[in-house]
């Protein structure tokens, strides 16, 4: 195993005046072929490191902490304490679990009364899993008009935002529509850096050099693709850091051009 194919432990970072953190929750195992289905086995035979021997992408999911001072904001809150068995009747997802969130997000020095608000990237259920734990809840509104019953239990508690909206001081709504609806990314800035929190934009790092892979559960397979491109190419210079939520223990790196060929370089 290597940091390319198993999942992610607590990892900070710091953009300008903010202090981000991963909050591990668990892990789940893509089908590879399954995930991203017009891929072929000599695809694969290009990419061995995030692959795990039985062929799977270990998807790292939980959240990431933002704080500034004493305020803090959670984006995204786990899939929740769930046991996912491996069904091999189920084409895209092995085995997953969850449970940690809130005793790494203790380890950070946070309970959930000390975070003011979760933003969500989308509202698939690896993303809202904790969600009843929290006071306060942000969620584009598209994404909020297209749910299937998510957050409804705390429906009283969200509030929708919009594309451009500061949420958080340095932190703005970034819409990336594709694989939901709704689907938002979060732009972090201050003191002259930069980081963009990528939500399920892309799923694996070998996406920045593959941004056309059709992934079987986006809900626009066109759309999110040429929205993967688009951020490709914004972040192709690897001034701005990103996180890939689902990015196994790689989630914060840069991107880099080399030969017309992009690549994921991971930092933290």
């Amino acid at each position: 195993m290597s940091r390319w194919n198993t999942e992610a432990p607590i990892r900070s970072a710091e953009v300008g005046e903010l202090r981000v953190g991963y909050v591990p929750d668990g892990v789940g195992w893509l089908r590879s072929r399954g995930w991203f289905p017009d891929t072929t086995d000599a695809d694969w035979a290009r990419h061995p490191d995030v692959l795990t021997a039985s062929g799977a992408l270990a998807a790292s999911m939980g959240g990431l902490l933002v704080e500034h001072g004493d305020r803090a904001l959670l984006i995204d809150a786990g899939i929740g304490p769930v046991r996912q068995a491996d069904d091999p009747a189920n084409p895209h997802v092995g085995a997953a679990a969850g449970g940690a969130l809130l005793d790494n997000l203790a380890a950070l020095g946070r309970t959930p009364d000390q975070v003011e608000a979760v933003a969500y990237t989308h509202l698939h259920p690896d993303h809202v899993g904790w969600s009843d734990r929290f006071a306060r809840h942000l969620v584009a509104a598209p994404e909020w008009d297209h749910r299937d019953g998510e957050l409804d239990a705390v429906a009283d508690r969200v509030e929708t935002v919009g594309d451009g909206d500061e949420i958080f001081p340095g932190v703005r709504v970034l819409a990336t529509p594709g694989h939901t609806p709704g689907h938002t990314a979060y732009v972090l800035e201050s003191g002259g850096e930069r980081l963009i929190a990528l939500g399920d934009s892309f799923h694996s790092p070998v996406q920045f050099e593959h941004p056309g892979w059709k992934v079987a559960v986006d809900h626009d397979h066109e759309r999110a693709a040429g929205l993967r491109r688009r951020l490709a190419d914004e972040l192709r210079d690897g001034r701005t850091l990103a996180f890939g939520i689902h990015f196994a223990d790689v989630q914060f790196g840069r991107v880099h051009e080399t030969a017309g060929t992009l690549a994921w370089r991971p930092e933290h």
